[in-house]
């Protein structure tokens, strides 16, 4: 039975936020920034999870469910679109700048351990509509919940590791890479359709003491909020699900 109490503030249950290298080592060398923004980046689809199984079992209205459904789906690509440019990009890349095959093969195997729950979320969401159990839907999301944190924590310290392959003779320019690659996964539809799920689920203001407040993601000025702000207005009613404020403040959930 839906809860029609005054929303709560979103919480980071039932998965935890993981730290970045940076805050627990302080160093600040290319590799340890490229894990730090890959775990920030990970938090963002944790809080992402979060919000979708903190306010699923609150829903009433079908028009909200609705809404919620698209956020839902957009959760889901944002998730594996993030995994697509590593497969395709990011670890080929690096794969080829360090002289060697396999780097980041464990975490594509990793990858495969929670593909075949977030498709089955999809699917069924996409069939159910409006018309979705929040029992069944969060039923799904437990099934693959603790391989896909599992893999969320690994990652980062992978890419720190990589900082072995780098010498004076064969540099290794992992936020050249990383960069590169980023971009190439941007376009119209992810623009709008997806990124606000990725932007608006990032608290910065407070994690890790605000270090990475204005600095990750990294916008400034116009185009920070362009990004932001004004981005989000297409399908607004659907980016009310995410857990954060457009100034990086954790929010009351929507329902």
């Amino acid at each position: 039975m839906a809860d029609h109490s005054k929303p709560p503030m979103y919480t980071d249950h039932p998965l935890t936020l993981i730290p970045t290298p940076k805050f627990q080592t302080s160093k600040d060398d290319p590799f340890t920034i490229e894990a730090s923004h890959m775990a920030l980046s990970h938090n963002a689809f944790i809080r992402g999870f979060n919000s979708i199984y903190q306010q699923g079992p609150r829903l009433k209205l079908d028009t909200d469910k609705s809404d919620f459904v698209g956020y839902s789906l957009s959760w889901v690509d944002c998730v594996v679109a993030h995994h697509h440019y590593e497969e395709t990009e990011l670890f080929p890349n690096i794969d080829r700048a360090a002289g060697r095959k396999g780097l980041m093969d464990d975490a594509t195997h990793e990858h495969e351990a929670f593909y075949g729950g977030m498709d089955r979320m999809k699917k069924y969401l996409q069939r159910k509509g409006a018309d979705f159990s929040s029992n069944e839907l969060l039923e799904i999301m437990d099934s693959f919940k603790d391989a896909l944190h599992s893999h969320l924590k690994a990652e980062p310290p992978a890419i720190v590791a990589l900082a072995q392959y780098s010498t004076a003779e064969n540099p290794i320019d992992i936020l050249g890479i990383a960069g590169t690659a980023g971009k190439k996964q941007v376009n119209l539809s992810f623009l709008f359709n997806t990124l606000p799920v990725f932007l608006l689920n990032m608290e910065t203001a407070t994690f890790e003491d605000g270090m990475w407040h204005g600095v990750f993601p990294p916008f400034e000025g116009v185009l920070r909020m362009i990004m932001m702000r004004v981005i989000p207005l297409w399908q607004s009613q659907r980016w009310r699900f995410v857990s954060c404020a457009h100034d990086g403040r954790v929010k009351s959930l929507a329902i």
